[in-house]
């Protein structure tokens, strides 16, 4: 919005001009979602105290130390939203359709998290949504996301898969592009969602995510650094960096209230919200693998429960103490936050070597 009314002036104000520049604008989304969370977090957070008779719902068979933690609001995922949707306004050149998709996702499959939210502070249960219809409801936004991005992309790469490390190779999906989609931003979405059990976990390597992300987004939107790099030209997605600066700032205000002891969880609202929108923003951007590989954390946490799912049905024994991971180190004894540090620190080590994925061709 600010790009549309300001930068069209600076034939008469020169300072205007910096609305053209995408590390400016990326900058001022940073900072205005931060201000917005610290503004309305404390608004927020009274108003889910006083609207839910007793704050998110406890696991019954869960950790024992997390009963401590009874009483606690949940939906902080809202303020999230909230400050990452008004930021990305001001600041975004509304005219790009890959901001319009990353905006869609997250909300859309942040609205699946609030009802599922909804259903457990009402019921006083840890249930929510049925898992099928949970499911179907992320596969149907995914499925008209994939088909939107398939439109947006440049011809060459509307149904493409690129792989790391080779700089020309393109795997042409074809129509089961949609589908890939699918599996993308679902298991993002519910790998963010399983990582999200511990007060700061889930958020911080989300922003690292993010962060690393609108760094890819930027360089694969100019076409000076992608054919540098070689990397795939996908014109129009370095105003993605803006979208994701804005995630980055809202991520920051939502951890100064989530900080151990949290006054907030951030509930399915916000974890399906911010995985959703990163794998969408890896189909844009034809990163979906380095994903995997930057969110490597949330990757393992997935596995975790599959193995121990698996394992129990096939043998009747567990392979963790409890799943996913981090609830297993959990029962062995580490505190709260030795877990969260310690995975922040493999969050960070995963992400840079995501990031050498851009020069290892």
């Amino acid at each position: 919005m600010l790009f549309h009314f300001l930068y069209p002036l600076s034939d008469q104000f020169a300072v205007l001009n910096v609305f053209r520049y995408l590390t400016f604008r990326t900058g001022g989304a940073v900072i205005t979602a931060l201000v917005l969370s610290f503004v309305f977090g404390p608004v927020l957070i009274r108003t889910l105290r006083t609207r839910q008779n007793g704050g998110q719902p406890i696991r019954a068979d869960g950790p024992e130390s997390h009963f401590t933690k009874q009483g606690t609001p949940t939906m902080g995922g809202f303020l999230i939203l909230f400050a990452l949707t008004v930021a990305t306004v001001l600041w975004a050149d509304l005219t790009n359709g890959y901001v319009w998709v990353a905006l869609a996702v997250t909300i859309t499959y942040g609205t699946i998290g609030f009802l599922d939210d909804y259903l457990k502070v009402m019921h006083r249960n840890s249930v929510g949504l049925s898992s099928k219809l949970k499911l179907g409801l992320q596969a149907a936004i995914a499925v008209a996301a994939g088909l939107w991005i398939m439109r947006l992309l440049p011809g060459p790469l509307s149904t493409t898969l690129a792989v790391p490390f080779f700089k020309s190779l393109l795997i042409d999906l074809g129509w089961m592009f949609p589908a890939f989609a699918v599996v993308v931003m679902v298991g993002a979405s519910n790998a963010v969602n399983l990582t999200d059990g511990l007060d700061g976990l889930a958020i911080v390597p989300v922003m690292i995510a993010a962060g690393v992300f609108a760094l890819i987004s930027y360089l694969v939107g100019n076409a000076v650094f992608s054919g540098y790099l070689q990397l795939h030209y996908v014109p129009g997605s370095g105003e993605l960096a803006v979208f994701l600066g804005a995630l980055v700032g809202g991520g920051l205000g939502f951890l100064w209230f989530n900080a151990p002891p949290a006054k907030v969880f951030m509930g399915d609202t916000g974890s399906l919200a911010l995985g959703g929108a990163l794998g969408a923003i890896s189909v844009i951007i034809k990163h979906e693998l380095v994903l995997a590989i930057v969110g490597g954390l949330f990757v393992l946490e997935t596995v975790s429960v599959i193995v121990q799912v698996v394992s129990f049905k096939l043998t009747g024994k567990r392979v963790f103490r409890m799943a996913p991971l981090h609830h297993h180190f959990e029962q062995k004894g580490w505190a709260e936050s030795t877990i969260v540090i310690r995975f922040w620190i493999i969050a960070t080590i995963l992400a840079l070597a995501g990031l050498a994925t851009l020069k290892l061709r």
